[in-house]
C-alpha cells in the first residue's frame, strides 16, 4: 500500500471487495484463481520444485478463495461469461483489494507495541487477540486434504448407523461419492484446460471444469443414483448468507462447499473444502439430534486417543503403547489418567487427547474466548499430563490398565515428554501455545509438544523407527521457543532434509512455509498415489543400508536404556562423523575377520564432554562386556569426560552385540591416573571424516607378556589382546 495513503477501515475494503464478487460473471475469476492456486502441474514425475508454485507470495490462500465464493453466494450466480479485458479487470481489482484487506486486519503499529506497556514483566505484543487474527485467518493449513478424507473413516465409524438411518446413505458410501468427484473434477480440469486451444480467447474460461451432476458422480463411483444425489445435497450451500459480513464470521461455504446451480448441476471449486466439511460437518448434525448428542460427543473423545495410540504403534510396536491408563495411590484411589502412554527403555510420551474448537469469538480476536478456548483446549491437557508425568517418576503410585491390571515397566525415566493433541484444525496452534501455555518442566519431564491429530499422523508416518522419533521430539520440546514457523509440519521437513540442529550462538530460527514442499511430497505420494519420491532426500535416506543405520536398528530392537542413549547420540552428529564412524567399523570388521583378534577404535567428542568406544571381536559375552566396560571407565576417566558410550559389534556377524553407557559426573581419582597415563589419545572427529589407525602404534613401555592388559580385562596380557 502506498505511504500516501490513508488505510481504510476492514469493513470498507470487505464492502468493497463483497461489491466486486457480485459483478457479472465473476465466478470466472474465481475458477481461474483456482486453477491458477489449486493446481499442481507437472510432467510425468512430481519433483519438490512442482510443488514449491504452492508457496508463491502471489498466490491466494484457501481461506481468501473461500471468502471470494462465500461472497459471491451471498446472491444467485450469474455464468455470463466477461470479456478478456474485463476478467484482467476483476483478478487484478480482487488481488488489490484482497491485500488491502490483509493490511487493514493487522491493528496498528502503536497499539501493538504501546510504549505505556514496554518494559513491564507480562508484555507480550504477540498474545493479544488483535494481533492473532492474522495468524488464524492467514496460517497454513495443518491438514492435507488426504488426511480430512481418511480420518473421516475412523472419526465416525461408529456413527454409521445414525448416517444409514438420517441421511440415508453410509459412511463409506459417503466416502466414495467424495472421492469420485475429486477425481471426476481432477479429469475435467485436464480436459477443459487442453481444450482451451481449440476455443478464442474471448471463449476462454475454466468455470465448467468445476462443475457436475449427480449422475456423472454415480457413474463414477458405481453407486445409485438418488444415493449420489444425497451424499452431494447434504453438503449444499444456501444462497443468501446474509450473516457473513466480515472474515471472521461464520462462512457457510466452509462447512457445506458445494453450489448448486440447476436441478442437477453443482459447483465445487475447493475439493479442499469439502473433504474438510466431510470430515468436520457431520459432528453438527449429530449434535442437532438431542437423543444422539451424548452418544457423538463421547464417539468424538474416542477417536481421538484411539486414532493416537494406533498411530503411536506404528513407531513404538503393540507392547509399548497403552491406551486409558490409570494412576492409583496408596489407597488404590484413582489420582490421574493417561489417555496413551508410551514407554520405550528410559524414556515415556503421556499424551492427553482434547476435542475442542477455536470459537467464532475466538476468531474473531475476543482475548477472552481465545484463553478461554486454548485452557479447554491445550492448558488443560498439559496440566493433566504434568501431573500425571510427576506421578510416574513416583514408585509410590501404581499403574493400571482399565481392567485393573498393573502395568509394570522400569520407573526410573531419563525423558518424559508430554504430548497434547487436539482432534481438529486448531488456526496458529503452535503459535498460540507459544504465546499462552504455561508450562513447568523439569530435568526429567521435558516441555510439552503441542499438535493436532493431522501432524502426529504425518510424523508417525514418516518417523516409524522409535530413535527417529524420539530423537526428533526432544530437539523439537528442546528448541521450542527458538523456532519460528507458520506450522510443525515446515519444522518437520526441515528436520528431514537438515537434521534440526541449533548451535549456541544462535537464538532464534525462522522457517519459511516452501521448505515443506518435500515433505508435502512425500505424503501426496504414499497417499494420494502421486508419482514421486515417497520419502525426503535427508536424513532418512543418505545412510541408508551402512553401518550407521544398522546400529540404530540393532538398537531400537534391543530396547535398552544403556544402548538407547548412545543411538540418540548418534542422530545428533554431524555428516562428517557419521562417515567416520561407517569407515572405522568396516575398518575394525575388516581387521578382525583377517586375524580374529579383538580391534577398537576410541573417538572424543571434546565439546560434548563424551566420548565413543567401539570394540570388534567374537569373544565370549562375558570377557567382552567386561573388556568393553572397563575400556570406557579409563576413556571417560582419561578424557573428563561426563558420559561415555561403548559398543561391542560382531567381527562376523557385524551387527550390535551389547552397549554401555557411562553416565556420571567426572572426579578426580590417583588410582586412575595411574591406570590411565599410557592410554593414547582418542581420535577426534572434528573436521574429518576418515579414521586414522596409524595412531595404534605410540612411544610407551614395552607391556611384559604377564602384566595387566592395558585395556582394563584384568587379565594377563598374553592371554588377552596379545593373542
Amino acid at each position: 500500500m502506498p505511504e500516501n495513503k490513508v488505510a481504510r477501515k476492514e469493513s470498507e475494503v470487505f464492502k468493497e471487495l463483497e461489491d466486486l464478487c457480485h459483478s457479472p460473471g465473476y465466478v470466472h475469476v474465481i475458477a481461474y484463481f483456482c486453477f491458477r492456486d489449486n493446481t499442481i502441474r507437472y510432467a510425468d514425475e512430481v519433483k519438490p520444485e512442482d510443488v514449491l508454485q504452492q508457496f508463491s507470495m502471489e498466490r491466494l490462500v484457501r481461506t481468501e478463495i473461500s471468502t471470494l465464493i462465500g461472497m459471491v453466494c451471498k446472491k444467485d450466480i450469474d455464468e455470463s461469461l466477461p470479456s478478456p479485458d474485463l476478467m484482467q479487470k476483476y483478478i487484478s481489482k480482487t488481488d488489490a483489494l484482497l491485500q488491502e484487506l490483509h493490511h487493514s486486519m493487522m491493528p496498528p503499529l502503536k497499539e501493538i507495541f504501546d510504549p505505556s506497556k514496554i518494559g513491564g514483566d507480562s508484555f507480550n505484543p504477540f498474545n493479544s487477540g488483535a494481533v492473532l487474527r492474522e495468524s488464524i485467518f492467514y496460517g497454513g493449513e495443518s491438514a492435507y486434504h488426504f488426511q480430512y478424507r481418511d480420518l473421516s473413516k475412523d472419526k465416525y465409524r461408529k456413527d454409521n448407523d445414525w448416517l444409514i438411518e438420517n441421511k440415508g446413505y453410509s459412511l463409506e458410501q459417503a466416502m466414495s461419492v467424495i472421492e469420485s468427484i475429486q477425481v471426476f473434477q481432477n479429469d475435467k480440469i485436464n480436459d477443459v484446460f487442453a481444450g482451451l486451444i481449440e476455443k478464442h480467447p474471448n471463449e476462454w474460461s475454466l468455470f465448467e471444469a468445476y462443475t457436475f451432476s449427480s449422475v456423472e458422480i454415480a457413474g463414477k463411483s458405481e453407486l445409485n443414483v438418488d444415493v449420489a444425489k444425497k451424499v452431494i445435497e447434504s453438503f449444499v450451500s444456501p444462497v443468501g448468507q446474509e450473516d457473513f459480513t466480515s472474515l471472521d464470521d461464520f462462512n457457510p461455504i466452509n462447512a457445506y462447499p458445494i453450489i448448486k446451480l440447476q436441478a442437477d448441476k453443482y459447483l465445487l471449486f475447493q475439493n479442499y473444502s469439502l473433504v474438510e466439511a466431510l470430515y468436520e460437518t457431520p459432528f453438527f448434525w449429530f449434535h442437532s439430534d438431542a437423543a444422539y448428542r451424548s452418544i457423538a460427543m463421547r464417539h468424538r473423545g474416542e477417536f481421538t486417543e484411539e486414532f493416537s495410540s494406533a498411530r503411536l504403534k506404528r513407531v513404538f510396536g503393540e507392547r509399548r503403547v497403552f491406551q486409558n491408563v490409570y494412576i492409583l495411590d496408596e489407597r488404590g484411589n484413582r489420582v490421574g489418567e493417561i489417555d496413551v502412554l508410551v514407554v520405550f527403555a528410559n524414556r515415556a510420551i503421556v499424551l492427553q487427547a482434547k476435542s475442542k474448537k477455536l470459537t467464532i469469538s475466538a476468531r474473531k480476536g475476543n482475548d477472552i474466548s481465545l484463553k478461554d478456548d486454548f485452557k479447554k483446549a491445550v492448558q488443560d491437557a498439559y496440566d493433566q499430563a504434568l501431573s500425571c508425568s510427576n506421578c510416574l517418576t513416583n514408585i509410590s503410585y501404581k499403574i493400571v490398565d482399565e481392567k485393573g491390571n498393573e502395568i509394570a515397566f522400569r520407573r526410573d525415566f531419563k525423558e518424559i515428554y508430554p504430548f497434547c493433541v487436539v482432534s481438529d484444525h486448531y488456526p496458529a496452534l503452535s503459535f498460540q501455545a507459544r504465546q499462552f501455555l504455561e508450562q513447568k518442566p523439569t530435568d526429567v519431564i521435558k516441555p510439552a509438544f503441542v499438535m493436532d491429530v493431522f501432524f502426529l499422523d504425518v510424523a508417525t508416518e514418516i518417523l516409524k523407527s522409535p530413535l527417529h522419533f524420539l530423537s526428533y521430539v526432544n530437539r523439537r520440546t528442546m528448541y521450542g521457543d527458538k523456532i519460528l514457523s507458520t506450522h510443525e509440519l515446515t519444522i518437520l521437513s526441515y528436520h528431514l532434509k537438515q537434521n534440526l540442529w541449533m548451535d549456541g550462538e544462535y537464538t532464534m530460527m525462522q522457517l519459511g512455509d516452501d521448505i515443506c514442499a518435500d515433505l508435502d511430497l512425500a505424503m501426496l505420494a504414499r497417499r494420494d498415489g502421486i508419482p514421486g519420491s515417497a520419502t525426503p532426500d535427508g536424513i532418512l535416506t543418505k545412510y541408508e543400508g551402512t553401518h550407521f543405520d544398522r546400529l540404530v536398528k540393532d538398537i531400537e530392537l534391543r530396547d535398552h536404556p544403556a544402548t538407547v542413549d548412545f543411538g540418540f547420540m548418534l542422530l545428533t552428529l554431524s555428516g562428517d562423523t557419521i562417515e567416520m564412524i561407517n569407515d572405522g567399523i568396516s575398518k575394525l570388521i575388516e581387521l578382525g575377520q583377517k586375524d580374529g583378534k579383538h580391534h577398537d577404535l576410541t573417538l572424543g567428542i571434546s565439546e560434548d564432554s563424551s566420548g565413543l568406544t567401539i570394540h570388534c571381536n567374537d569373544d565370549s559375552d562375558a570377557e567382552a562386556a567386561k573388556r568393553l566396560d572397563r575400556h570406557c571407565e579409563l576413556r571417560k576417566y582419561e578424557q573428563k569426560a561426563n558420559q561415555w558410550f561403548g559398543v561391542c559389534i560382531g567381527s562376523e556377524s557385524q551387527r550390535l552385540r551389547f552397549g554401555v553407557n557411562k553416565d556420571f559426573k567426572w572426579e578426580w581419582s590417583n588410582e586412575m591416573d595411574e591406570a590411565t597415563k599410557d592410554l593414547p589419545k582418542p581420535q577426534t572427529w572434528k573436521g574429518k571424516n576418515k579414521v586414522n589407525f596409524q595412531t595404534v602404534t605410540r612411544k610407551s613401555k614395552k607391556i611384559g607378556r604377564n602384566e595387566k592388559c592395558p585395556c582394563g580385562s584384568g587379565k594377563k596380557y598374553k592371554k588377552c589382546c596379545s593373542k
